[in-house]
């Protein structure tokens, strides 16, 4: 799962949800990697982090470029060569980060592969619109989720985990071509509808299964290290996501 984020615009919710749910800079969030890294539970919980984030980044761009094959026009294939080429971009950072901080990055990916692999086989697009609707609605889920975590991480590690998260001008494209294909032909959005349903319900339980196999994760989430949630935080941020994703369905042109 990752991650097409949307761009600062009327049609993005998760800047708006992201921007009610950060906290004020204390603890660990006021601190640079090096002072909060003195905590091997805390550092083990964000080597687990950027691995599946770095895992779904590179998850991502191959998905994208097997996407590429069902576009319908040149233009188009283009363009999602583009988002698959941002994406490696983003695996990249991420993959450099975990050396730098000691961390082997393909070990830190490794826990992530079974999980984010099954949901990419259980949510594979059968055309072209299907992958724009995963792209735009499925892969922002976990964008969301990355942000409302990282609200709570050292300084050095939210910058980078915000900035590979950060949009790279797509999520316009995705929204423009399927608003255009329900115009053509309105009964394409009820189709589009039931996918991006499925695609909520399924990225809402992998991204549970992925930090409940995690311990160090599930710890700092639920504020055992670091500034975490307690639990009904938990049940706010949960909200916060299916608010976004509400919007989000909104500007494809579809009901939620």
């Amino acid at each position: 799962m990752r991650f097409m984020t949307t761009p600062d615009n009327a049609a993005d919710p998760s800047a708006e949800a992201t921007d009610k749910s950060t906290p004020a800079a204390t603890g660990v969030a006021a601190q640079n990697w090096d002072t909060a890294a003195a905590d091997p539970q805390y550092r083990a919980a964000v080597v687990d982090l950027l691995g599946a984030l770095a895992y779904g980044e590179l998850a991502a761009f191959e998905r994208l470029a097997e996407d590429a094959k069902l576009a319908p026009t040149l233009s188009d294939k283009a363009e999602l060569a583009k988002m698959a080429s941002a994406e490696f971009h983003h695996f990249e950072r991420l993959r450099d980060r975990l050396a730098a901080v000691g961390a082997e990055p393909t070990a830190a990916m490794e826990p992530f592969v079974a999980a984010l692999d099954g949901f990419h086989r259980q949510t594979a697009p059968s055309d072209w619109l299907e992958g724009l609707v995963k792209a735009f609605v499925g892969d922002s889920i976990a964008s969301d989720f990355y942000r409302e975590v990282a609200a709570r991480l050292d300084a050095d590690t939210r910058g980078l985990v915000l900035s590979v998260l950060d949009d790279t001008g797509h999520a316009s494209f995705a929204v423009e071509k399927v608003r255009a294909a329900i115009d053509a032909d309105p009964r394409v959005g009820g189709r589009l509808a039931l996918w991006a349903r499925r695609l909520m319900g399924e990225a809402l339980s992998q991204s549970q299964r992925v930090v409940a196999d995690r311990d160090a994760l599930s710890t700092m989430l639920v504020g055992g290290v670091a500034d975490g949630f307690d639990l009904a935080e938990v049940g706010r941020m949960f909200s916060r996501i299916t608010e976004a994703h509400t919007k989000r369905m909104a500007a494809l042109g579809l009901a939620a």
